[in-house]
């Protein structure tokens, strides 16, 4: 037995496993250890190995089997910055790139003294940058992009050896850009883009950088000239000075950068002409000047040259397009919109080159279109507005199958369209609108199979629109009003299932509405007026919930007014001039709806602007007289009820002393009540919430509608509530904002403003009511199981549309400055509707920046951070404010709580989220079977609220994300290889609304 006792205890206790690898390895197996690595990219770092030379991201030198390369780019590393990788005494490459290593650098960074290659970009590092930096003697790549370093560029920084790379994009500076940068001779690339300097000029000392490649300070807070020295740098081949307010001349000696390939000087006041000297640029491949001040003709030395893109819009530039852009080989965009530009467009533009974006609109071109524009079959733009061009579409248009947008708008263009030009099968926007064009839609138009927008109003054509155009399943609006067509509606049009616009006003149409027209789900505008329409108004119109513009004024319809039009909420409404009969639905027997109803001999009601129904019955005899009687008595029993009950309210309200006759009603639609039912209805009774501006009172009118009325405090008698921030003393001007706001914008996910009372000392304002409340009292109330994710999600998307309205389709453009989920209503359905517009603000016109205001306007946990300490109103704002709704609605938590401690729900999430993973974040009432939309949405809020305001997202793009949640991977975005453009490019030719 004693024989086996050594073998059973070897069984019962292994031996413990030994560490084999060498010390570089216990070095990487440290640093491993400091890290979450969610992913388990460093599962190959095994302690068992001899050498950690086999191990991921890490190379080793082939005869010294030393480390001397780590590269864990893209791994979703989070951790504090690994100092520890100093002690290898071989590493010369280190790359982070785009994982979560935070903290701030260490001084003793310096150690890592063979070190080469340092690529820390997109992290989450923080604090200044450390002094010591340069005293790496060998370090020639440094790129500490998309972090959030602060404070000034350190003075040492003038002393790198041999740094040939250095990249501080999307950071925090805020000093000016510092001179003593002119000292690091070796310098290949220079990028400080987009960091909130402070206001400084370009330091004349980069002109010594004589090694210098690229330069790319776009968005640096530059002003004052351009300096004369940047001509010295002439191995230069990429000059990027976008997006500040540089003024002045462009200085000639630029024309001395003979190796420059791209010129980007966009958005800034620059002066006077191109300078002279351009051909020397026999490199120069890109220019973009637009959006400054520059004027004088475009030189045709410019136009000799190589180029593949130009780009001069929104300047002052006369005369006419040089001949001889044509004739550049390369020449693929050509931007010269809104300039002063005269004459002819060469005829063979786009013969002699790939041309793919061409946009001449708002000068004053003249003659015909080039009719060479597609010969290479590349053109994928074709932007002319605004101009006087005329003749003919070329008929080679009309083979350009790579046509994605088209506007040819406002010209004295004139014929047939092409027959190919209408069944282009990429073109999503096609605009034609007032010209001279005529001819009958092709039948080929059931090609547009990626058709969107067809906007051929105030035009010449004629004939029937064909049954073809309901295969166009992808068209959101059609617009042909003020032209000939004739002949029905096509019935096939009922399949435009994505149908929002469909206006065809001042055209000779005939027959019968088609069947179906309830299938346009998403219709908002529907216009037949003054047409030869007949038959009767189709009874499936009352369920079109999202319209609100209705006109079939003018036209032949008969029959009655289909009932359901009363449940409609229609902002225009006009049935006028038909031949309409039958008793009036009893909604609209109003004053407020007599125009929408003239010139219908046949209708009847029992309001005076029409004939009594009742008259018509008389012949009936004794039975209708007893009914009469009857009818009288209740109605002098009903006005004896109604007196009694009046002067008793007169004597109950004796003492309110509100002088009636002293207020004034301004109403922003159609109204079935007055100002004084209102003020009869302000009880504390029906109060049903009370903030920082006053009161809000539900108000259940005698027609048996619902409102709400916001009565506003007197001046500066109350304080703001716990949940605003330093909005102040409540002023005047909040009433002035919101109606000037609400007044005049139109949305469904805007809430309605139906009228405004003022007197002396008191003001009103009278809402749409919504009966399910505000977002944030429901969401973080008992009632919160109400919301499942179906309902969250369709809020967020509700309340995107409403400010990407706001932010993108009112002009100007307005920003909120108070979005938070108080402020986003629900109605029965649980649809939102953003509301209160106190502090709302008007985006500057010029373009030239926000505006900054005396005191914040906001509320504690969706302040965006740059927000609080610039003052600066503009929409990034609102977008960071949305995307703490959009935490609150994943969560289900308040945007500020006590268990935070000094955290918001913003960085509450991102703390969560890296330590205990999103489970812990999604609110737990919400079925897990929808995780993957909920992780989506929150991906979504997490971009929103970006501490840098560039990283967020257009409210535009934020609507059309939510709209592909559920359908659409988004992948990760990789580093850039090479240099993008620079900014996101938007056609500012566009006018209204047109995408």
């Amino acid at each position: 037995m004693l024989l086996f006792l050594p073998l059973l205890l070897s069984l019962l206790f292994p031996p413990l496993p030994t560490l084999s690898v060498n010390q570089e390895g216990l070095y990487l197996q440290h640093f491993k250890n400091s890290l979450d690595d969610p992913d388990s990219t460093l599962s190959s770092w095994n302690v068992h190995n001899d050498t950690p030379c086999s191990w991921f991201g890490v190379k080793c030198d082939a005869t010294s089997n030393v480390v001397h390369s780590i590269d864990l780019s893209s791994k979703n590393l989070a951790g504090p910055f690994p100092i520890g990788l100093c002690r290898l005494p071989n590493l010369t490459f280190l790359s982070l790139y785009n994982n979560s290593i935070n903290s701030t650098l260490p001084p003793s960074l310096y150690e890592c003294q063979h070190l080469e290659h340092l690529d820390l970009a997109q992290n989450l590092l923080t604090g200044a940058l450390p002094s010591t930096l340069p005293d790496l003697s060998n370090l020639k790549y440094l790129d500490l992009t998309g972090n959030n370093f602060s404070g000034e560029i350190p003075d040492t920084f003038g002393r790198f050896q041999k740094l040939e790379v250095l990249s501080l994009v999307f950071n925090l500076f805020d000093s000016t850009i510092p001179p003593f940068l002119g000292n690091i001779s070796t310098l290949k690339m220079l990028n400080l883009s987009y960091n909130p300097f402070h206001p400084g000029r370009i330091p004349p000392e980069l002109g010594n950088l004589t090694n210098l490649e690229v330069l790319w300070l776009t968005e640096c807070n530059l002003f004052g000239e351009i300096p004369d020295s940047l001509g010295r740098l002439k191995k230069l081949t990429d000059l990027d000075l976008a997006i500040n307010n540089l003024n002045g001349p462009i200085p000639a000696s630029l024309s001395e950068l003979t190796s420059v390939v791209q010129i980007e000087l966009y958005n800034n006041s620059l002066t006077g002409e191109l300078p002279p000297g351009m051909s020397n640029l026999t490199r120069l491949r890109l220019l973009d000047a637009s959006m400054n001040q520059l004027s004088g003709q475009i030189p045709d030395e410019l136009c000799r040259l190589q180029l593949e893109s130009l780009n001069l819009y929104e300047n002052n530039f006369g005369g006419s397009l040089p001949e001889s852009i044509a004739n550049s080989p390369n020449l693929y965009e050509l931007r010269l919109f809104r300039n002063k530009l005269t004459g002819v467009l060469p005829q063979n533009l786009g013969k002699n080159s790939p041309l793919k974006w061409l946009d001449v609109s708002s000068n004053q071109f003249s003659g015909s279109i080039p009719p060479t524009l597609c010969e290479k079959g590349q053109t994928e733009e074709i932007l002319m507005i605004h101009n006087y061009f005329s003749g003919e579409i070329p008929a080679s248009l009309g083979e350009c199958h790579s046509l994605t947008r088209v506007r040819l708008g406002h010209n004295r263009l004139n014929g047939e369209v092409p027959v190919g030009f209408w069944g282009l099968p990429h073109v999503y926007l096609m605009e034609l609108v007032e010209n001279e064009l005529s001819g009958p839609i092709a039948k080929t138009i059931a090609g547009a199979a990626n058709l969107s927008l067809l906007i051929i109003a105030k035009n010449n054509f004629t004939g029937s629109i064909p049954e073809e155009i309901g295969g166009v399943e992808s068209l959101m609006e059609f617009s042909g009003a003020d032209n000939g067509f004739s002949g029905p509606l096509p019935q096939s049009i009922v399949r435009l299932g994505q149908l929002g616009t469909l206006d065809l006003h001042n055209n000779e149409l005939s027959g019968e509405l088609p069947n179906g027209i309830q299938y346009w789900t998403k219709l908002n505008e529907l216009n037949l007026a003054n047409n030869q329409l007949s038959g009767k108004i189709p009874d499936g119109i009352g369920n079109l919930t999202v319209l609100n513009y209705l006109d079939f004024s003018g036209n032949r319809l008969s029959g009655r007014i289909p009932v359901g039009l009363q449940n409609m909420r229609l902002n225009v409404f006009n049935l006028s001039n038909n031949r309409l009969s039958g008793e009036l639905p009893p909604l609209f027997a109003k004053e407020i709806y007599k125009n929408s109803f003239l010139e219908n001999p046949g209708l009847c009601g029992d309001v005076e602007w029409l004939c009594d129904c009742r008259a018509k019955v008389k012949s009936q005899g004794y039975i209708w007289l007893l009914r009469c009687i009857f009818i009288l008595a209740g109605l002098v029993f009903v006005v004896g009820v109604v007196w009694f009950y009046l002067k008793y309210k007169n004597f109950k309200k004796a003492n309110r002393a509100i002088d009636k006759s002293k207020w004034t009603l301004m109403s922003f639609h159609k109204l079935g009540f007055s100002e004084y039912e209102i003020l009869d209805c302000l009880d504390e009774d029906n109060v049903i919430g009370t903030g920082a501006s006053g009161k809000v009172y539900k108000v259940v009118l005698t027609s048996g509608e619902v409102v709400a009325v916001k009565k506003l405090w007197r001046g500066k008698v109350k304080e703001c509530e716990n949940d605003d921030v330093e909005k102040g003393w409540v002023q005047d001007d909040g009433f002035e904002a919101e109606v000037d706001t609400l007044g005049r914008i139109r949305h469904k996910n805007i809430v309605k403003l139906w009228c405004c009372c003022t007197a002396r000392d008191c003001k009103l304002l009278v809402y749409e009511y919504m009966p399910n409340g505000s977002l944030g009292d429901l969401l973080h109330s008992s009632k919160g199981g109400l919301l499942d994710w179906p309902t969250r999600y369709k809020i967020a998307l509700d309340a995107a549309e409403g400010l990407s309205y706001l932010h993108h389709d009112c002009a100007p453009a307005i920003v909120h400055r108070d979005v938070k989920s108080n402020n986003i209503l629900l109605d029965g359905d649980f649809g939102a509707r953003v509301a209160d517009f106190g502090v709302a603000k008007v985006v500057d016109a010029t373009g030239k920046g926000p505006k900054s205001m005396s005191v914040i306007a906001g509320s504690c946990g969706y302040i965006a951070p740059e927000y609080a300490y610039t003052l600066r109103v503009n929409e990034k704002s609102d977008i960071y404010s949305f995307g703490v709704v959009i935490l609150e609605l994943v969560t289900g938590r308040l945007p500020v709580d006590p268990e935070f401690g000094e955290k918001d729900l913003v960085k509450w999430v991102c703390t969560t989220l890296d330590q205990k993973g999103v489970d812990h974040v999604i609110d737990p009432k919400l079925d897990s079977c929808y995780k993957e939309e909920v992780c989506k949405v929150l991906n979504i809020g997490l971009l929103c609220t970006s501490p840098l305001p560039i990283n967020r997202p257009s409210m535009r793009r934020v609507v059309k994300l939510l709209q592909e949640v559920g359908t659409e991977k988004h992948p990760q975005t990789a580093k850039k290889e090479g240099k993008l453009s620079p900014y996101y490019y938007e056609d500012t030719s566009d006018h209204g609304s047109v995408a």
